[in-house]
């Protein structure tokens, strides 16, 4: 007797339209992204921009909103592959309905409503919270370094930029009059109403690259001229290679040093070193709550030095919460007389790590010791006598395995985004995306 198969007939047609709730297993993160934006989040700021009566009906604001933020909470960052899921995957289409918007419409609507979006972060926090995922117990701080939507091959430093702008110049002199030349030979030749005189696009390349560099060169030097606040490192200056660890930098005849970088794709990035190598990009920062590792508070920064952020990542977390936490721990890079005194005017027990003396007097042995700085010296005589047994240890086990979720689990190690208010945002949907992530295996 022949084997019996389950039927496989692709051209038959359905009685019936199938249900969007069977199209992937009930409890899948899909029903929960879409839901939770139809009955949980507050639309209205979105909603709001929508006056227009006429003109054909656009796609359902909720349907994009949980459409990107399914997309990210699945590795889906850019709009071509969101528009192509949107046709070939299933679990998408259980989010939009079936409805298939393009690259283009997805693209344009994040940029319109891209502040709208990154303001959801407050409110998906406040679900965790709810929903029992934040303790306020310990909360671990750290920032890693991502690539901007730029390559640091397209950067140019000012001591090269003084070289190159008169040889181009020199050489542009040169093609216009050639150029010029050609067209007397071509008039005398052919008549002043024949074509030939266009310019050609190997010379117009070349002098869009010099107003480039003088463009370049320009802010330089008038960020050299006026440069920023040295408390303020998302200066001008800060983007720009004008900034060494937040420290400014001019060079001897008061200009920008020879060094000094701007890149020409996304001048808001800059070079930032890492473990690998250096990469054209940004520092994103964020305070994690240990008990379920959501992100309670993020910043992006374009400087490398992580010391400026804790006491903003710390009152973030009571600003979007009402609460403050009761531990923080971070890095060597938080570590600072500084940054203690402002845990301990807050009532918050730190852990930071003081890393190797710079400052103090030797001691007989020769030792440094950290005198100048009492409360980093206390710290250091902290976690040396706790041992294994220090609340430090949660650092590592709390913030650094979220950052491996974001970017090896999800795959984002690149903004699709240039400019900093704009890359701030990317980074707040990021996290956004994360929370939804940890709240829906809570309720799971």
């Amino acid at each position: 007797m022949a084997k019996v198969f389950r039927s496989w007939n692709v051209d038959q047609g359905w009685l019936l339209p199938p249900s969007l709730h069977e199209f992937v297993p009930h409890g899948h993160m899909a029903h929960f992204v879409r839901d939770t934006v139809r009955e949980a989040l507050d639309l209205s700021a979105i909603l709001d921009t929508y006056t227009e009566e006429r003109g054909y009906p656009p796609y359902h604001p909720g349907m994009m909103v949980a459409l990107l933020l399914y997309g990210y909470s699945r590795g889906l960052y850019s709009s071509r592959q969101l528009a192509r899921a949107c046709e070939e995957r299933v679990d998408v289409m259980t989010v939009t309905g079936l409805n298939r918007p393009d690259f283009r419409t997805i693209a344009d609507f994040r940029k319109r409503h891209l502040v709208a979006l990154s303001d959801l972060f407050v409110q998906v926090l406040r679900l965790c919270r709810a929903a029992g995922l934040v303790e306020f117990a310990h909360v671990a701080v750290d920032g890693t370094k991502l690539k901007a939507n730029a390559s640091r091959h397209k950067a140019m430093s000012y001591g090269r930029m003084k070289t190159a702008e008169p040889v181009l110049a020199a050489e542009v002199q040169a093609w216009l009059e050639r150029a010029r030349e050609a067209d007397a030979a071509e008039d005398q030749a052919h008549g002043v109403d024949r074509r030939g005189d266009e310019t050609p696009d190997w010379m117009a390349d070349k002098q869009r690259r010099l107003e480039a560099i003088r463009a370049a060169k320009a802010a330089l030097e008038a960020e050299a001229a006026d440069p920023p606040d040295p408390e303020d490192e998302n200066g001008p200056g800060a983007s720009s290679g004008m900034r060494w660890q937040g420290r400014p930098l001019r060079g001897e005849d008061g200009g920008p040093p020879d060094r000094a970088q701007r890149n020409f794709t996304d001048p808001d990035s800059r070079i930032l070193p890492t473990r690998d190598g250096f990469v054209q990009g940004y520092n994103g920062q964020i305070a994690v709550d240990a008990a379920h590792q959501v992100i309670l508070a993020h910043r992006l920064v374009t400087n490398s030095a992580d010391y400026r952020a804790l006491v903003p990542l710390v009152d973030g977390v009571r600003a979007h919460l009402g609460r403050k936490p009761r531990e923080v721990s971070g890095d060597a890079g938080f570590a600072n007389e500084a940054n203690l005194v402002a845990l301990q005017e807050r009532g918050i027990t730190g852990y930071l790590a003081p890393g190797r003396a710079r400052h103090g007097e030797a001691d007989a042995a020769g030792r440094r010791k950290l005198t100048k700085m009492p409360l980093m010296s206390a710290m250091a005589a902290r976690l040396k006598r706790a041992g294994r047994r220090s609340r430090y240890r949660l650092r590592k086990q709390v913030v650094e395995p979220v950052f491996g979720q974001i970017k090896q689990a999800r795959g984002f190690r690149q903004f699709l985004l240039r400019g900093l208010d704009q890359v701030r945002s990317e980074w707040a949907m990021i996290c956004t995306a994360h929370n939804l992530l940890k709240l829906a295996q809570a309720r799971s």
